[in-house]
């Protein structure tokens, strides 16, 4: 466990939470379910899980988590999406007028690797971690585009599946699946540069 402490949420109105709160803990930090906007105020970092992006989005509508999560951007704090968190995440999304959250300088494709029996795993080389990390894909989406201020750390046959824009993480696959949790490691990192001032994201 990291000296400093650390305190990250995962939105827990739907997807794997229990998962991403054992990949956290593990990577050193405190990790805690989010379900009411008002734990966003004693949060260092959030986790938005995978799930269905329009299901999260009509209920992160619902209870009032759109605008909180936005301000918690805007604070410079630190925010996670993987696979649907990255399209609620992005500016735009394919065939879809209106995003969720609208914060990532990105397009993005909903369920551009196939459905569910189109599933699989690999190890993927990620900018910033020394050996691949083991990747779950889950009808996951594409980064199509990306604006200017967006680094790719990682690339799938050509494709674009994870990506950092300042304080902000995605990734198209669930690392939260595996026993390796260096991604959350590497999130958890961000966490903790931004709670010390480090941060020039």
């Amino acid at each position: 466990m990291t000296t400093q402490s650390l305190k990250i949420g995962v939105l827990a109105l739907q997807g794997a939470v229990s998962e991403h709160i054992r990949s956290l803990e593990q990577a050193g930090a405190e990790a805690v379910a989010v379900k009411k906007t008002e734990q966003l105020d004693e949060l260092d970092g959030l986790v938005i899980p995978g799930g269905e992006s329009t299901t999260i989005g009509k209920l992160m509508r619902k209870y009032g988590f759109i605008e909180r999560v936005r301000e918690f951007s805007d604070a410079g704090k630190p925010i996670f999406g993987t696979c649907a968190g990255l399209i609620v995440l992005a500016k735009n999304i394919e065939g879809q007028e209106e995003p969720h959250l609208g914060l990532m300088d990105m397009t993005v494709a909903r369920n551009a690797f196939g459905r569910q029996r189109e599933s699989f795993e690999i190890d993927l080389p990620i900018t910033g971690i020394e050996q691949p990390v083991r990747a779950v894909f889950i009808r996951a989406p594409l980064i199509r585009e990306i604006g200017a201020d967006v680094e790719v750390l990682a690339v799938y046959n050509g494709e674009m599946v994870t990506a950092r824009e300042g304080h902000l993480l995605v990734s198209s696959f669930h690392p939260e699946l595996t026993d390796d949790y260096r991604l959350h490691e590497y999130f958890t990192q961000m966490v903790r540069q931004s709670k010390t001032g480090e941060s020039k994201g």
